[in-house]
């Protein structure tokens, strides 16, 4: 590690701790060359893939995307901010443990469509009807009939 003073290369660990997550390590370190301390911190970096939209295109996964897409479904519905960030993080979990480098938004779509279905009908309905493009009312009555199920 380069020290930040001075440049020295000549860096040594004099204690590390980990964090009470346990998510992070904090080491304080010494410079061999100018003896000044300085403190660094040591965290997981975990990459989400890239989402890759039906017309071929390709984007970061963004959660406050996938936040907004609830917000908007679930505007004006009595549901608790807590569940929508429990749900979000059961999301986010569930394409970071798939390992993959890219993830198709329909996949994601889908996720968010079984989340608003355990959390509000109502939600889960004008989520689907944007995200599957409803033509008719035919589409809204096999929506209605897969809720039954």
């Amino acid at each position: 590690m380069k020290c930040p003073f001075c440049g020295s290369f000549d860096t040594h660990v004099a204690d590390s701790r980990v964090s009470e997550a346990g998510d992070s390590v904090r080491r304080r370190r010494r410079c061999g060359a100018c003896d000044k301390r300085f403190t660094t911190y040591e965290t997981v970096e975990l990459r989400l893939p890239q989402v890759v939209k039906t017309n071929g295109s390709r984007e970061e996964f963004s959660p406050a995307k996938l936040r907004e897409g609830f917000r908007r479904a679930l505007h004006k519905r009595p549901v608790p901010t807590e569940y929508v960030d429990q749900e979000i993080e059961l999301i986010v979990k569930h394409v970071l443990s798939l390992g993959e480098r890219e993830i198709p938004a329909r996949q994601i779509g889908e996720m968010v469509m079984q989340a608003l279905k355990r959390l509000d009908k109502i939600a889960y309905i004008r989520f689907a009807s944007v995200y599957k493009s409803f033509q008719d009312v035919d589409d809204f009555r096999d929506v209605l009939k897969d809720l039954d199920k």
